[in-house]
């Protein structure tokens, strides 16, 4: 007897807490799944990896699809969790649960879409400006949905989502900040403000925009560094350099590089806090300006200089910040004091080889989440097991196919690039949380072993011919008082 609920009749979808009532030719909240002639149906394509495609991948639709019934090179078609459907409620095994052989290993792949609420993005963003001091809050839309974190080597950190933001909080803090992770994570642009910093666009694979300027370089390394790796290039062209930097300014007559070179002293004085020689601290506060200082002049970190520690009229000297992005020549006058005086051209290609040494700046875009939860059932019946065989690595883990790094320690506590994961891998729900793609892959053995769905198992010639269907009878239930 036919099943299917009659066509005009709104059915509910059980594929997230939601729980939608759709109507027919509908879609619901999150737009991924609709009612289509009385069952639940996922709108996006199932999504099959083939290495033999230069771009890399080929999209088949979520149900039957025409095959020619040709021979399928299963060592080079992945099925990934893209498109495939979630295990919610989760006691049913997951969508998509693969056979396949590869250099004659009989190998399982478990394939869904999990839902996280416990999630968020680690933020890269490559820069010498100042972005916000540490733990200042992030902001999107006026809501807060995150915090910066440290200042790495010429690079930012922010730490976005997480539980706390998106269900801990007001309900218009959960829907952006869920809104800017599903962005961040699709690498689509998104606007930051940072409490007492700066406005920055980030964008996974782009460089930064930092209060409407874009950034170009990524430094080349602190000032002391940057006195390392050049000082050979200045002897005998200039009397004294100085790297601008917010960090560690270095000055080339008093650092160990230039005493290597017989570096004569030159009377120099720098404000700030003094590390080890020609290594400063604090010469300025963080900001936009020189090295990521708050400078636009450099001679500002200079006290008077000392004429008995070498200071004479006429010694150069040439100011630099760690990108090359700010550079000038001095000469000190009768009374040693600087003047500005027009770049030597031996010098301005010494400033060029500091800008040609600096990588392009850009942001990456970490995605990291807790994998753990009921939806290891969807693998096993015996949750447990699933967890310890991914941290023996007898199992691995990937999202849209590229492989998870895999935090050590107890759960599955998981971060991958998003820029390595197929296009549109990200949904959402409006719980809220995040839905991405999820792939345990193990021999079939190690399958069995950990109790695994068995009976569930189905080759990639199956899937490819005979797709999937959400739109099971027990997952349109209608509302209550109708038949």
């Amino acid at each position: 007897m036919e099943k299917r609920r009659q066509q005009d009749e709104k059915i509910r979808c059980d594929a997230c807490p939601v729980m939608c009532y759709i109507a027919p030719g509908k879609v619901g909240a999150c737009d991924r799944y609709a009612n289509q002639d009385g069952r639940i149906i996922r709108c996006d394509p199932l999504t099959l990896l083939d290495r033999r495609i230069e771009a890399g991948g080929e999209i088949r639709p979520f149900l039957k699809t025409d095959w020619d019934g040709g021979v399928i090179g299963t060592d080079d078609v992945f099925v990934s969790g893209v498109g495939s459907g979630t295990t919610y409620p989760d006691y049913k095994p997951a969508p998509f649960i693969v056979s396949r052989e590869i250099e004659g290993a009989d190998v399982v792949t478990v394939v869904t879409e999990a839902i996280f609420s416990y999630c968020g993005v680690k933020v890269k963003i490559d820069t010498d400006r100042h972005l916000g001091h540490e733990t200042a809050l992030v902001r999107a839309n006026g809501e807060a949905i995150g915090h910066v974190t440290t200042s790495e080597y010429g690079s930012q950190m922010l730490s976005l989502g997480g539980v706390d933001h998106l269900t801990g909080g007001s309900k218009a803090e959960g829907r952006v900040t869920c809104d800017a992770l599903l962005r961040l994570c699709n690498r689509e642009a998104v606007e930051l403000a940072i409490d007492d910093g700066a406005i920055v666009v980030v964008q996974a694979g782009q460089p930064p925009i930092v209060d409407g300027q874009k950034e170009e370089r990524m430094r080349v390394g602190c000032g002391s560094a940057t006195i390392g790796m050049f000082a050979s290039q200045w002897q005998g062209l200039v009397n004294e350099v100085v790297v601008v930097d917010d960090h560690i300014t270095g000055v080339v007559s008093e650092h160990q590089a230039g005493k290597v070179l017989d570096w004569p002293d030159t009377g120099i004085r720098i404000k700030g806090h003094r590390s080890t020689p020609g290594r400063y601290f604090k010469v300025a506060q963080p900001g936009q300006g020189w090295g990521g200082t708050d400078i636009d002049d450099p001679l500002s970190i200079l006290n008077p200089w000392l004429e008995k520690k070498g200071a004479r009229p006429g010694l150069s000297l040439l100011m630099v910040s760690t990108t090359g992005e700010h550079a000038g020549y001095y000469v000190l006058d009768d009374d040693l004091v600087p003047q500005k005086h027009p770049m030597p051209a031996p010098l301005q290609a010494s400033v060029d080889l500091i800008a040609e040494n600096c990588e392009p700046a850009l942001c990456t875009v970490m995605f990291q989440a807790g994998a753990g939860g009921s939806l290891r059932s969807g693998v096993t019946e015996n949750p447990v097991k699933l967890t310890r065989s991914v941290q023996s690595m007898h199992t691995a883990v990937t999202c849209g196919g590229v492989p998870a790094y895999v935090w050590p320690g107890g759960g599955i506590t998981l971060m991958v690039d998003v820029l390595d994961m197929p296009d549109g891998s990200f949904g959402y729900v409006p719980t809220p949380a995040l839905v991405a793609p999820l792939e345990f892959t193990l021999r079939r053995d190690d399958y069995r072993a950990l109790g695994g769905h068995d009976a569930a198992i189905r080759t990639v010639e199956d899937v490819i011919q005979k797709g999937g269907e959400y739109g099971a009878e027990i997952r349109a239930v209608p509302p209550k008082g109708q038949a």
